[in-house]
């Protein structure tokens, strides 16, 4: 079937919708180009034009994900397979019903954009999106985002997954099901999503990651929330990390090639992308620190989300006046040294970040087999005092894979299998703290991620393969005695602190709270796994 790329009135019912349970009654536009949805989000007035290109739009109240408002509708098919509980939380068939019916007689109101995409940049593994919505921004946002297949792959497209969005309407939570007049509602069995009361577009990404975590295990490709690069010699480095641990970062690096900034497969024949496009954070962004994005940000075609424009319309890339979390979204192709296919070859290292808000983790260590798995099933990170109501101080968060909220499946079938390709591949592993040292937040200082940089690159160049390592004495992590370009009493957190009594102190309380996150894994992982955790 064609999909034009504008149609309106009652001729939509045959332009593709009408699967969907759609009769839209204006106009409907299909596929446009960037420059055509720019152009209609300014005359709908959904955002502005900065001084450099980018399109800035808001997205508050809501400005990041609601992890209490996704639900996954409980139906044969996955009642079995689903890890149920706080992160996949169910709901009944009859409320998903009556919400999709409410948001399909929402959008048949309305002006729609609709963007036919894929997600997967390996073509085995690969699967058609659909996003219907009726905001001309958040259909570009999906363009950026999601591979843009070419005209030919287009035609006839039928998409596995669905998203119909509808960030102005409001659920109910009596009618719906739901908790709020929000909802991030997956359907694996109908390939749909249903999305409302936010305008937060990195629900649409994230909500297709989950439908890809939920189908590739069964297809032996392990779904990852990593960013991916590559050097010259076709060595292939992964940064598993949450949400302002690096991760975009770190992989945005002139020296090396760039697979993806987020979301990854692994497959038998190597690492894929199932992006078109990179999401970043850009609070405090700067060209000296990260040249590569702070251009990509400056892109006519770039979604500019949260952040504060001057009254010139340049960007204040330092105020954090409606959220921490202000993002742009652009292209791939928007960093230089993109790889295309982004595609690459076995890892040859896996790191895993954390920022590290208590200051007491090393700035580097290299992991053993068993280690990495605890630490992947930690997935640890610190929230420091300020990000959110009510957090005064450091506070532990453990998300599983380092992306909890992602995995439909229980986290033990997703650590087994990257346990199983990091032994088979031989890959090295690594624990990089691009947190706090000299003390906890709000004493010590932030590590200069030019020495995380000089790290990370003498760890993946293979510099640190000869290199003495010593034994943390709490964490039983082998931390290397030196590293090129970085000063030797970084490397040893204990000795940054005035106080050494305050960071026994310190780093025992975070100890006690890796061992109390880990008992809920206990009983599905080897003794080898349980007993590579923090030794005091």
């Amino acid at each position: 079937m064609t999909n034009p790329s504008n149609v309106t009135g009652a001729a939509v019912a045959t332009a593709g919708l009408s699967t969907h349970g759609l009769d839209p009654q204006k106009a409907v536009h299909w596929n446009l180009s960037a420059a055509e949805l720019i152009e209609a989000a300014v005359r709908r007035g959904e955002g502005r034009l900065a001084a450099d290109g980018g399109f800035r739009t808001e997205t508050a109240p809501h400005t990041g994900r609601s992890p209490n408002d996704k639900f996954t509708v409980k139906e044969p098919g996955c009642a079995e397979v689903v890890d149920w509980g706080s992160v996949n939380v169910p709901i009944a068939p009859a409320h998903y019903d009556a919400l999709r019916d409410d948001i399909v007689a929402y959008l048949n109101q309305r002006e729609l954009f609709v963007r036919d995409a894929r997600a997967g940049a390996d073509p085995d593994h690969a699967i058609g999106v659909r996003v219907v919505t009726p905001s001309a921004w958040h259909n570009l946002f999906a363009y950026n985002m999601f591979l843009r297949p070419d005209p030919s792959e287009l035609e006839g497209m039928e998409p596995d997954f669905t998203v119909l969005h509808a960030p102005e309407m409001e659920a109910d939570p009596e009618r719906h099901g739901t908790r709020s007049t929000t909802a991030v509602v997956v359907n694996f069995a109908e390939g749909v999503v249903l999305i409302c009361g936010t305008r937060y577009a990195g629900e649409i990404k994230k909500s297709i990651f989950g439908a890809l975590n939920y189908r590739l295990p069964d297809q032996g490709v392990l779904p990852m929330h990593c960013s991916a690069n590559v050097g010259d010699g076709g060595d292939v480095a992964l940064f598993f990390g949450l949400s302002g641990t690096g991760k975009t970062t770190l992989s945005a690096d002139t020296e090396r090639g760039l697979i993806g900034d987020d979301e990854h497969g692994w497959s038998d024949d190597g690492v894929f992308n199932f992006e078109g496009g990179c999401y970043a954070k850009t609070i405090r962004l700067s060209p000296e620190g990260e040249p590569e994005i702070f251009n990509a940000t400056r892109r006519f075609g770039t979604i500019l989300e949260n952040v504060i424009l001057r009254a010139d319309g340049s960007i204040d890339y330092d105020d954090a006046t409606i959220t921490q979390n202000t993002r742009a979204s652009y292209p791939i192709e928007f960093i230089p040294n993109a790889v295309t296919p982004s595609r690459g070859g076995h890892p040859r290292n896996v790191v895993f970040l954390t920022a590290d808000a208590f200051g007491v983790l090393p700035p580097i260590a290299r992991l053993t087999p068993d280690q990495a798995q605890y630490h992947f099933l930690s997935g640890y990170t610190a929230k420091v005092a300020g990000t959110e109501r009510g957090v005064t101080e450091p506070r532990a968060t453990f998300s599983a894979c380092f992306g909890a909220p992602f995995l439909p499946l229980h986290p033990s079938a997703y650590a087994e299998m990257l346990g199983e390709r990091l032994e088979r591949h031989e890959a090295g592993v690594w624990l990089v703290n691009t947190g706090w040292t000299g003390g906890p937040y709000g004493v010590g200082s932030r590590m200069k991620l030019a020495h995380t940089r000089a790290m990370v690159r003498a760890a993946l160049a293979g510099r640190l393969d000869a290199i003495d390592t010593v034994a943390d004495p709490v964490f039983g992590l082998a931390v290397p005695v030196s590293v090129p370009g970085v000063p030797a009493e970084v490397l040893q957190p204990r000795s940054t602190w005035a106080d050494a009594d305050a960071y026994d102190a310190q780093a025992a309380k975070l100890a006690t709270m890796f061992r109390d996150n880990f008992a809920q894994y206990a009983d599905r992982v080897s003794d080898g796994v349980k007993a590579a955790g923090p030794k005091g």
